[in-house]
């Protein structure tokens, strides 16, 4: 494969401006391969850098792109665990060598890609919306080529979920009810049913209420009855084991505090929101209850793995043919 020795990329620049700019592509260090990508989708928090939700917390010029797929076109010299012609998912970087990627803590690792360092040449961010990225081997997850590139891309955002329902440790047989049925919603869903929940999401925009049915999924229209006395009747008074609040907003939050079961509860705060919601909440009932309020934000390299191999075989399926099988729940196969 001839390699170029230049790759253009898309590259936000101010609110509301983007422009395809041209670099040159270094030479490989022993660890690190070249991707030709195939596919990149774009993360919610990449759009609120281009509309100006976020400019504040992410500096620009913006060379976006972390959720991509693609082929490896050069490797270096050190690289065993991969050849020239793999199809490849991207996680994020890690040395390998610190105390946290010792521990499997990938995630903290202070050398990952942190999209406020700037790169020799000034640019903040992955690169992953252009031609070709130069990326460490140990960050690359090993994919089924015959799967579609725009689901392979799915990678990233689906080894995020599946870090986070790791955290909240859900299991077998539990109700989870997911607020907000947008892309990451969706991919929670998929990810907790093929684990063994039963779901149920909260949605009001007629569209994604929808995807939702043709998912398979119980979806409540909060547009059109209360989700707490929703989540009341499904449940048969139950509630909720565990919550996942995959929407920004304050109304979800305090409706999650009712969703979920009286005593015992988890809920897990999946989205960040612009401007930031607010929780209202006082520690007496987060004691009294029991209540677990968790937090999640990136994964580790074996999330990503995980999520590969699901995407690859097809258990867990991002496609428009919505067939999704139930597997080995995660915490049996994932150390």
């Amino acid at each position: 494969m001839a390699i170029p020795e230049t790759t253009k990329f898309a590259v936000i620049t101010e609110k509301f401006v983007s422009e395809v700019h041209e670099r040159k592509i270094q030479p490989l260090h022993d660890d690190q391969v070249l991707v030709k990508v195939k596919a990149c989708n774009l993360c919610t928090s990449e759009y609120g850098v281009w509309n100006g939700a976020r400019l504040g917390k992410q500096p620009l010029p913006f060379a976006f792109g972390h959720e991509y797929y693609g082929t490896i076109a050069a490797i270096g010299d050190g690289v065993q665990s991969f050849k020239v012609g793999d199809t490849v998912g991207v996680g994020y970087d890690w040395c390998g060598e610190c105390d946290y990627c010792k521990r499997g803590e990938t995630s903290q690792c202070p050398h990952r890609g942190v999209k406020t360092i700037a790169s020799p040449d000034g640019y903040y961010g992955g690169f992953g919306c252009g031609d070709y990225v130069v990326k460490s081997a140990r960050a690359l997850c090993k994919m089924n080529p015959d799967i579609d590139p725009s689901q392979a891309a799915f990678v990233e955002p689906l080894g995020t979920v599946i870090y986070g329902l790791r955290k909240l440790r859900i299991q077998v047989g539990e109700t989870l009810v997911i607020s907000g049925a947008g892309t990451m919603g969706i991919l929670n869903a998929l990810a907790a049913r093929q684990m063994g929940c039963h779901v149920i999401l909260t949605e009001m925009m007629p569209k994604k209420i929808e995807t939702c049915k043709a998912y398979g999924f119980d979806v409540i229209d909060i547009s059109q009855e209360d989700p707490v006395e929703a989540i009341k009747r499904l449940t048969n008074g139950h509630m909720a084991d565990a919550v996942v609040v995959a929407v920004g907003v304050t109304a979800a939050n305090d409706q999650a505090l009712e969703m979920v079961k009286e005593i015992g509860g988890r809920i897990l705060m999946f989205a960040a929101g612009y401007p930031k919601p607010e929780l209202n909440i006082d520690s007496n009932t987060i004691h009294y209850r029991k209540l677990e309020l968790l937090g999640t934000f990136s994964a580790n390299i074996d999330d990503f793995r995980y999520a590969a191999e699901k995407l690859s075989t097809g258990e867990i399926d991002v496609s428009a043919n919505c067939k999704n099988k139930l597997a080995t729940p995660w915490h049996d196969t994932v150390r």
